[in-house]
């Protein structure tokens, strides 16, 4: 007890209130409260604005998917033989002839017809001036030898190296022959079969046939 009363000092350093000893330590916690509670509040508004931020989208008006209108397609309507004649580019010494001898309206018909046509290089075969003197008297021996390439029906290649003979138009008699798949009619090459037509087809020879007198 002597021990203790003898230093006095010591009890009182010890009653100090805390205050003493840390002065500033209330203005320091009330700072910290002040920037805790500016902190909440813009940590409270940057969630408020993200909340915003993350609504759903409307939903997309839905659009119309585009249809295709379908386009009608025009098929080519097919030629008869006079057309198809002309149109080839091979043949006309011998349209000139069938336009002379009036055999258009003929070979443009119905049919089906079958016609044995020689180009331009075959009727150049024949002797000078043949030509320019049967185009003189195109009813006569002109519509003769025209009539003497075409046979009634239509006759395809395989048809025609089937047979032996065939009519013609005018009456008289070609003569067929087949060797070493070489097609010959009275003489004359077949060069291009199956040439179709609206009215009938088309096959390609290299001479002039002449018939009979």
């Amino acid at each position: 007890m002597d021990l203790l009363l003898s230093h006095p000092c010591i009890g009182y350093f010890n009653m100090q209130p805390v205050k003493s000893l840390y002065p500033h330590m209330g203005v320091l916690v009330s700072m910290k409260l002040h920037v805790l509670g500016i902190g909440m509040m813009v940590l409270l508004g940057a969630v408020l604005l993200c909340a915003g931020c993350t609504q759903p989208a409307p939903p997309a008006t839905p659009t119309a998917t585009p249809t295709m209108t379908p386009v009608a397609t025009t098929v080519p309507e097919m030629k008869d033989i006079v057309q198809t004649a002309v149109a080839d580019g091979r043949f006309t010494t011998l349209v000139t002839a069938v336009q002379a001898a009036n055999l258009t309206p003929t070979l443009s018909g119905a049919g089906p017809f079958t016609v044995f046509a020689p180009t331009d290089e075959a009727f150049a075969k024949l002797p000078e001036g043949t030509v320019a003197n049967l185009l003189k008297e195109p009813q006569g021996d002109l519509t003769q030898i025209l009539l003497y390439h075409v046979v009634s029906g239509k006759l395809m290649a395989a048809d025609v190296v089937k047979q032996t003979n065939l009519t013609t138009v005018g009456g008289k008699q070609l003569t067929i022959t087949v060797e070493n798949q070489t097609v010959m009619v009275d003489g004359a090459k077949v060069v291009i079969t199956d040439i179709e037509t609206k009215n009938g087809v088309i096959h390609v020879i290299d001479a002039v046939m002449i018939p009979a007198a």
